[in-house]
């Protein structure tokens, strides 16, 4: 796909708002770069190095092997909230919560949205069946789940189930709280194996292979016009020109990939 104009001007002040907020707040050594097509927030004191696309489809060059994170400038505009939340997590300094202290309980569809759309970054999904963890009265996590498919290389009444989303309340961490949702889940529908995605922009190295979860595979990074809680799947730039005129209020997005991972139970 070739180059199209920058949608945004370069110099756009929620880049400048969320590297005030790292420098300040996550990593004082940190600073900002201006490439051709993004920017670069270099964190020398945390995990992670923040890079923001300003162009279409911009060529970043990574210039370490530190764990990258990905997003577009407009997802930032949209998400700002959602985004520094996360980033304060990913940096240690979210409020914590034991998985012991919470109760947990089935939540309907209704719940789920909406704590998503609060919460989570990627697009609101009903799923089948949902779970949730609340503390002192209030849902702190969730876990949603598809309905259960057959494998064909495996017995009639095996069943695998997809974890479509693990989402918690914005700068909290539930210290064993998928863990959690995942015994109650498995114990409730005899479960054999959970698969799921793990998205790249956000996670190198997923934390959930301490679970049991084992990598099978790289899904491959997908150019995606993102607008509400639908997203289409950008093949060339007319159809990308189309789809921003006929759904104007959304953002391209390049996701890098994910990880597929399996958890045999």
């Amino acid at each position: 796909m070739n180059e199209l104009p920058y949608f945004c001007d370069m110099g756009n002040p929620t880049i400048n708002e969320l590297y005030e907020y790292v420098l300040h707040s996550l990593d004082g050594s940190s600073y900002l770069k201006s490439e051709e097509g993004y920017s670069h927030i270099i964190c020398p004191g945390l995990t992670f190095d923040i890079y923001i696309a300003q162009a279409a489809y911009p060529n970043i060059e990574e210039t370490n092997q530190k764990r990258k994170i990905s997003i577009s400038q407009e997802q930032l505009v949209q998400q700002f909230v959602k985004i520094r939340n996360r980033l304060k997590v990913l940096s240690g300094k979210a409020q914590k919560i034991y998985a012991r202290e919470t109760v947990l309980a089935r939540i309907d569809k209704k719940q789920t949205l909406e704590f998503q759309e609060e919460h989570h970054l990627q697009i609101a999904l009903p799923g089948k069946y949902r779970y949730g963890l609340y503390y002192k009265g209030e849902l702190v996590s969730i876990a949603i789940f598809s309905g259960g498919r057959k494998m064909h290389e495996k017995p009639l009444d095996y069943r695998s189930f997809e974890l479509l989303r693990f989402c918690q309340k914005s700068d909290h961490l539930v210290i064993g709280g998928l863990s959690k949702l995942l015994k109650a889940f498995i114990k409730d529908f005899n479960a054999n194996d959970i698969m799921t995605y793990v998205d790249l922009d956000w996670s190198q190295d997923s934390s959930l292979k301490k679970l049991g979860f084992e990598e099978k595979g790289i899904k491959k990074g997908e150019n995606l016009w993102i607008s509400g809680n639908r997203q289409f799947i950008i093949t060339d730039d007319k159809m990308l020109m189309e789809t921003i005129e006929n759904h104007p209020n959304g953002f391209l997005h390049k996701n890098t990939g994910s990880i597929k991972l399996v958890l045999a139970v």
